[in-house]
Order: structure tokens, then C-alpha cells, then sequence
């Protein structure tokens, strides 16, 4: 690091549980961040400015007028831009030291497969089950753990899904692939809370943040965040033997 970067991370470098050592592994640290929508906006920003060396972002949407509510990344002139490209010219605003590449095809197959191989964390910031469920086999596959974050409504939840650790379950166990997600579960169907989707992905920038500096531990089981009454609740989760991705 220079004196410039000293200086610029210097309020993380004062935690002891960071330090100059955290920082070093943040900077060489790599994220993958697929979705740079509501949950991907705030990630995006602060493991940019926290000062991730790499991330990766994934998105194929365009930004719409109705995305400007909640997804912070993005301004009325970023309008009909591929939300990957102007999320990242947003992160690099605020730290252009930071090396972004971004991915603006649906990120699936073989290419999901690689670009989760290549980090060291991923944070799933979609809204289908049926990305959640492809992102959560590729971490595994690879061995990568996942940070998985929600919102919808007035409601969000958190998860760490860590395949390094043999008792750590997937998303697979938390929702079985069988247990009929509904897919227009969305935004655009049920609606959503602006500051929520701010919330919780903040909240998958930290865990983030901790796995790749090393301070603390990582988060385990779900926390779920009611906003109208503002309280946490957590639960612990089991691996699930027949887990049809995890188990045996």
C-alpha cells in the first residue's frame, strides 16, 4: 500500500481485527457480486470502497425507472444502461483503484461456473430460485462459500453458506429444490421497502468484508429482519444428509 491508500482505508486499518494485514488481504481478495440490482447496488458500493481489489459483477438487466426506488447504484442517467456496466462505473467513482469486470449475459452453465471458481467469495444478489439454486451448486462444486441475502416487502433475510466447513449447510438445504419455490415471488409482484434491500445488502458486503480480511467470524444459520416491528431473528440450520447438492 502507498500513502494515499494508507490514508484512504486508514478508519479500517484502525480495527485491530483488520489492521495493515486485513487490508493487504482485501485488496488481493476477490468478489463475485452476480445481481446489481437492490441487494447488488449496496454491496457493490461498499466492497469497492472498503477496498476489495477485484469484483466481478453480473447482471443482463437494464436499468428501469421503477429500479431507481431502491437500487442506489444506479441514477436517472443510467436509464436502458446495462446494470452490471453502471454499477460499476458507480464503484469505481468512489474507488477507482478497484479492477471491475463485469459480465452483462445471464450467467449460467459453464460461465457461472468459472466466474465463481475465480473468487475467493460470491454474494448472491438475484431474485430467482432458479439462480439462487445454480449459484449455490457452483460455490459448492468449487469449494467457494456464498453469501445469500433476500428482500421482499417488509422482510429480509441473511445466510453464509461456507463449503470449507464440513457442518455448514447450502441453500439447497435451507430450501429444498423441490419445495416449490415460486418464482413470481419478485419486486415487481409483491413490492419492497427501499431501505430493506439497502439493509441486507449491506449486511452480504460485511460478511464479505470478514471472510476475505479475516476478522471475526462468518455469520452461520438465517437471520430474518422484519422491517415493521424491526426485529432480528435467527435459526440455526442443519446440514441436511439428503441434500440433493451437499449430502452423502
Amino acid at each position: 500500500m502507498n500513502d494515499a491508500d494508507l490514508l484512504r482505508y486508514s478508519r479500517q486499518i484502525m480495527l485491530a481485527q483488520i489492521d495493515i494485514e486485513g487490508q493487504e488481504r482485501l485488496l488481493t481478495g476477490r468478489a463475485l457480486v452476480v445481481g446489481a440490482g437492490g441487494l447488488g447496488s449496496p454491496a457493490v458500493l461498499y466492497l469497492a470502497a472498503a477496498g476489495v481489489g477485484q469484483l466481478t459483477l453480473a447482471d443482463a438487466d437494464a436499468v428501469e425507472l421503477s429500479n431507481l426506488q431502491r437500487q442506489i447504484a444506479h441514477g436517472e442517467a443510467d436509464l436502458d444502461r446495462n446494470k452490471a456496466e453502471s454499477a460499476r462505473d458507480a464503484a469505481l467513482a468512489l474507488n477507482p483503484g478497484c479492477r471491475i469486470e463485469t459480465l452483462t449475459a445471464h450467467l449460467e452453465g459453464a460461465a457461472l461456473a468459472t466466474a465463481v471458481a475465480a473468487a475467493d467469495v460470491v454474494l448472491d444478489c438475484t431474485d430467482r430460485f432458479s439462480s439462487r439454486y445454480a449459484i449455490n451448486a457452483a460455490c459448492r462444486e468449487a469449494g467457494v462459500p456464498l453469501v445469500s441475502g433476500a428482500a421482499i416487502r417488509f422482510s429480509g433475510q441473511l445466510a453464509v453458506f461456507d463449503p470449507r466447513d464440513p457442518e455448514s449447510p447450502c441453500y439447497a438445504c435451507l430450501y429444498p429444490p423441490d419445495g416449490g419455490g415460486d418464482e413470481v415471488l419478485s419486486c415487481a409482484e409483491s413490492g419492497v421497502l427501499a431501505p430493506l434491500v439497502g439493509l441486507i445488502g449491506s449486511f452480504q458486503a460485511l460478511e464479505a468484508i470478514k471472510l476475505l480480511s479475516g476478522a471475526g467470524t462468518l455469520h452461520k444459520g438465517l437471520s430474518t429482519f422484519d422491517g415493521l416491528s424491526g426485529q432480528w431473528r435467527h435459526f440455526r440450520v442443519p446440514r441436511d444428509p439428503a441434500c440433493p447438492v451437499c449430502g452423502g
